[in-house]
């Protein structure tokens, strides 16, 4: 092998070692899961390329020249090296770094984004995470701005501009009000209970066409008292009795229920949620990361 140059594939010297380990061709092409002829085309091409003979061919089994049991020592320090370089490169995986920026509203869906933060933070132990709270439509124009990374949006929204995926909980439309209430009685509410009644409705124009179709021809009557873009601040007016909130339930489980209640709609009325990201923005490693790790887990999710 002296004085000539030779250009040798990784997976060429893993057939190598095979047919060393092996003693044989045909068993090393069965443990390799390739053909017998492809593995000795293999074999006679190595031989060709370092311009020495490295077998011995027996009827019974393969041994090595003196110059193959030098290869194959180089092969194993090689293959070696590449394995920890490979190992090496996937522990520095583990030392991103970075803060990933995530929009969402109060919202049901908020529990599988706390399920997906959490088993990315057990791979990338140095994320973090910044949670700005809003409606889909200031969401969506923080991540338009380039200051929010990923958004968990509350359907109905148009997405032309963004890669998302749909998530399969149903996000439940309900009435806040006081617990003192004659509609905290009843099992659901009808839209002719809230026809009379002060309102507080979703500020978010597209939901609030939701809203209107499931009125139907109560909605023109309707006393709107406050619009407003977050249950929370809606609740401290149901709270003093002054309406009725209509919000999502998802915003409302840790609430103490002696002071503010809720019921649901009837007839019921959901809606769906996405978790989105802009298409074609640049995005940070640790983002990119994460988007990856979303796909890979609401995948095994819905299979």
């Amino acid at each position: 092998m002296v004085g000539r140059s030779f250009n040798m594939e990784i997976r060429v010297l893993r057939y190598f070692l095979t047919v060393v380990r092996e003693e044989s061709i045909t068993r090393a092409a069965e443990v390799l899961h390739i053909t017998q002829p492809t593995l000795s085309r293999q074999l006679s091409q190595m031989e060709e390329e370092v311009g020495v003979k490295l077998f011995h061919r027996g009827t019974r089994k393969i041994t090595l020249t003196n110059e193959g049991i030098l290869l194959r020592r180089r092969a194993e320090e090689i293959l070696q090296l590449v394995d920890k370089t490979e190992k090496e490169l996937v522990e520095q995986e583990e030392q991103v770094e970075g803060k990933i920026s995530i929009g969402c509203g109060e919202i049901a869906s908020v529990q599988i984004l706390s399920e997906l933060i959490d088993s990315f933070r057990k791979k990338y132990s140095h994320v973090s995470f910044d949670i700005f709270t809003a409606t889909a439509d200031m969401v969506k124009e923080q991540m338009d701005k380039g200051l929010l990374d990923i958004g968990l949006l509350l359907e109905p929204i148009d997405m032309e501009k963004y890669d998302f995926i749909r998530l399969d909980m149903k996000e439940k439309w309900v009435v806040l009000m006081h617990p003192d209430s004659p509609l905290a009685d009843k099992e659901a509410v009808t839209a002719k209970d809230l026809s009379v009644l002060p309102l507080i409705l979703p500020r978010r124009m597209s939901v609030q066409s939701e809203l209107a179709s499931w009125f139907g021809n109560y909605y023109d009557k309707l006393n709107v008292a406050f619009t407003s873009n977050l249950s929370t601040n809606s609740a401290i007016m149901v709270l003093n009795g002054m309406a009725y909130s209509l919000v999502i339930e998802g915003s409302v489980p840790f609430w103490d229920p002696s002071k503010v209640t809720y019921r649901p709609l009837m007839p019921s009325l959901t809606a769906t949620s996405v978790l989105a990201w802009k298409r074609g923005q640049p995005f940070s490693l640790a983002a990119t990361k994460f988007i990856e790790h979303l796909k890979c887990f609401l995948s095994m999710e819905t299979s």
